[in-house]
């Protein structure tokens, strides 16, 4: 399913805020991804305003913009609208380029960011040089792309950053993969497939990112991992 998706998901409902219903999609022969795909198309404005501020990814934009060079180079992988991540970084001189499987969030996007680059793809099948970005910044859209892509993903992402480059990016605290119907209240169903945060690092460091932070991102009765990391110089630790 080459470039039909984009992968944003900027904030996942409270664990206990939602009916969980542990759908195995592709058992029954519906494609996940295009359920997230929809369901963002359907609630992109729903989900998140033109003016929305950026709340808790204050601080941690801030923590990133003091680690970039001057214009340097950021994917933003699940970029949603572009609000607040792409805007945030391309106000600061940064040029970014967003990813998306979500044609009404890229739409939005490139009309809310007219300074950054956006593809609408699925993230997991996207094919962009090496060694390309400074950092990569990846919220709330990893879970919700399939489990077995996504080790994949992340040696794609440890391939596109510089020696030294940056992950910022948040997972699953808990494994769990399921959907939710009338997602945030409106029509539309959304899915959810995430592992274990002590897996998520050691895929991280098998892939010569080194973790140099990881907290807990509490949200309802759950949470989310987020992840700190820096691509080392020499190669991936195979042994991890």
């Amino acid at each position: 399913m080459l470039f039909l998706v984009d992968a944003q998901a900027t904030s996942l409902p409270s664990a206990v805020s939602f009916a969980r219903a542990p759908l195995s999609l592709p058992v029954m022969g519906i494609d996940p991804t295009e359920v997230v795909r929809s369901g963002y198309n359907a609630l992109s404005r729903l989900y998140r305003g033109d003016d929305d501020t950026s709340g808790q990814y204050d601080g941690w934009l801030d923590d990133l913009l003091a680690c970039l060079p001057e214009r340097g180079q950021v994917l933003d992988v699940g970029c949603g609208c572009g609000v607040p991540v792409a805007r945030r970084l391309s106000d600061a001189g940064h040029q970014v380029t967003g990813v998306d499987v979500s044609d009404v969030q890229i739409e939005r996007a490139r009309a809310l960011v007219p300074g950054a680059d956006f593809i609408r793809a699925d993230a997991t099948a996207l094919d962009l040089p090496d060694t390309s970005f400074d950092a990569v910044v990846c919220l709330y859209a990893l879970i919700h792309m399939p489990l077995d892509r996504q080790p994949r993903l992340l040696e794609n992402i440890a391939r596109w950053l510089r020696p030294g480059g940056r992950l910022l990016a948040t997972t699953g605290q808990d494994a769990w993969t399921g959907s939710s119907d009338d997602w945030l209240g409106g029509t539309a169903t959304m899915w959810w497939s995430q592992t274990d945060a002590a897996t998520y690092r050691a895929w991280l460091q098998r892939n010569g990112l080194e973790v140099t932070e990881q907290q807990f991102v509490p949200d309802g009765g759950s949470g989310h991992a987020l992840f700190w990391a820096r691509k080392r110089s020499g190669p991936p630790d195979l042994s991890v």
